[in-house]
């Protein structure tokens, strides 16, 4: 084919590798048969909100599981079908979707969902985007609410980068609180099982959800959604190989199908940029690196300055010490000097053991109790599971955290040959 121009030389109109970039998109919805390996947790989604289609109240819910694991997918998904089965039934039913790590307050995330309606009703009234406290938005809500709906499906993603967890008591409770007669219904999405143990007896108590827990997809799952993304590009620029490698390296590291697009979208741009007719085995490596440093930065991006220091205290004793696994104890002697490095007061030992098991949560890290017989007794080790590397530059994109030393700087100083502790004096 003749490639084509736009009319100015400076733009193709032809895009050489993709065709259907959209199904590369973090927050593309596919169609049904696109959708692989959920059809339980689409079941027991839509068994909590399903009563909305018929005119009752819905249960509220929040869905855990780690990153990539199909919970905002599937949560829009069984969301938007309900809204039109509801609509089938006469029943207006409207949907609404809040990234709390963007809308992070209860005033954001308010304004976000008012301005939703004002954008799907027409509401007439002036909503202002700042100078105004967080019950005027509540209050733009219940009108728009009662004027306009009979049911809404709140969808709060990554609830637990908000502030504060006001918000659950104040939809949960606005028919009781005779706010508005609308069925309000809350999907809440979080990385962190631990996010219900911080919600208030009072709000937890109101807000009366069930659980649901999504598990990471296996390489044949991942297979299977990778497949489904091909005509992304256009036709014969995938090399064989590729998509089984991608969906390879996501299965080996974190199970993560998001992350697995995105390897494959950017191997793709990879290949645009340096002028490729194909997208090879090469180029998705090239992006694995790339999307692996993302994604750490992504989910250390909430975490605290601790957090990050001590997954680096982690990452710096594994480069400079020659082992994989470390003690809690060892890596706190590494982060106590760490954060003398960077001006900042350290945590107790206890307290970055709570640091540690957050990041095993999140997949970040792996520990294990291992027994260590009459003499020590039983402790905990911890390794990385991705390359130390990654987690360097990770936590190094922190602009408070950017003058700890740089991979290639405790690579150099590595005691391999000598077994020697790295001397972080030298890096002041």
């Amino acid at each position: 084919m003749a490639e084509q121009t736009s009319g100015d030389p400076l733009f193709r109109s032809h895009d050489p590798i993709f065709n259907r970039k959209e199904l590369l998109h973090v927050g593309h919805v596919p169609d049904e048969d696109r959708i692989v390996g959920r059809d339980d947790e689409i079941q027991s989604v839509a068994a909590e909100v399903g009563a909305i289609t018929r005119g009752d109240p819905p249960n509220n819910v929040m869905i855990y599981g780690k990153t990539g694991t199909g919970k905002s997918l599937i949560s829009r998904h069984v969301a938007t079908r309900a809204q039109d089965a509801a609509r089938s039934n006469e029943i207006d039913c409207a949907v609404l979707y809040v990234d709390c790590s963007e809308a992070n307050t209860e005033t954001r995330a308010t304004r976000q969902l008012a301005l939703n309606l004002k954008e799907q009703t027409g509401y007439q009234q002036n909503i202002p985007l700042r100078g105004v406290g967080t019950m005027e938005y509540y209050q733009h809500i219940w009108e728009i609410l009662e004027d306009c709906f009979d049911a809404v499906i709140v969808i709060l993603d990554e609830i637990d980068k908000l502030d504060n967890s006001n918000i659950l008591m104040q939809l949960s409770r606005a028919r009781e609180a005779q706010k508005t007669d609308t069925y309000i219904g809350v999907i809440g999405i979080s990385n962190k099982v631990q996010y219900r143990e911080t919600l208030d007896e009072r709000i937890d108590s109101s807000f009366g959800h069930r659980e649901l827990f999504f598990h990471p997809y296996d390489a044949s799952q991942l297979r299977e959604i990778m497949r489904n993304r091909e005509d992304a590009f256009q036709p014969e620029v995938l090399e064989g190989g590729t998509i089984e490698l991608c969906a390879a390296l996501a299965a080996k590291k974190h199970g993560d199908a998001r992350k697995a697009i995105e390897i494959l979208k950017e191997a793709g741009e990879l290949a645009r940029r340096t002028g490729s007719e194909t997208v090879s085995e090469a180029h998705i490596k090239q992006a694995q690196e790339v999307a692996e440093i993302n994604r750490i930065e992504e989910l250390t991006s909430g975490a605290t300055v601790h957090a990050k220091l001590a997954l680096y205290a982690l990452a710096s004793r594994i480069i400079t010490g020659g082992r994989e696994t470390y003690k809690t104890r060892e890596i706190y002697e590494r982060y106590v000097g760490i954060c003398e490095l960077v001006a900042n007061d350290p945590i107790t030992e206890n307290g970055l053991y709570r640091q540690l098991k957050e990041q095993a949560f999140l997949g970040v890290i792996e520990s294990e109790k291992t027994g260590g017989g009459r003499s020590q007794g039983s402790y905990l080790l911890h390794r990385l599971v991705t390359d130390p590397k990654h987690i360097v530059k990770a936590v190094r994109r922190d602009s408070s955290l950017e003058e700890l030393p740089t991979y290639d700087q405790l690579h150099e100083t590595s005691p391999s040959a000598t077994n020697r502790e790295l001397d972080l004096d030298s890096f002041s």
